[in-house]
């Protein structure tokens, strides 16, 4: 179940495309985003396969996002660790 209201209040790089999130609560995921990314076909998405441009994400008002919110999450989603990337022919499925 997820909470009403989740913020972010920490997030740190643990290598590669891999961050650990803590939210508000104590509640904290460690999200490998390399899946999402190699999956993506929008060339914008795939741009943060680019480490330095992955590592540019930034924490603001208790939210993650990448470039003027070029890239971002559902925080239920960071939250669950559940950011999935579905290929088109999957999501016609």
């Amino acid at each position: 179940m997820t909470p009403e209201i989740v913020s972010l209040v920490r997030v740190t790089s643990d290598g590669d495309y891999r961050l650990r999130l803590s939210f508000d609560g104590g509640t904290e995921q460690l999200i490998d985003f390399y899946p999402f990314l190699a999956r993506a076909v929008q060339p914008d998405i795939r741009a943060y396969l680019d480490l330095e441009r992955f590592a540019a994400f930034r924490l603001e008002y208790g939210e993650l996002f990448w470039g003027d919110h070029e890239l971002c999450f559902p925080m239920a989603d960071l939250y669950h660790n559940r950011i999935l990337h579905r290929s088109p022919i999957e999501q016609t499925a």
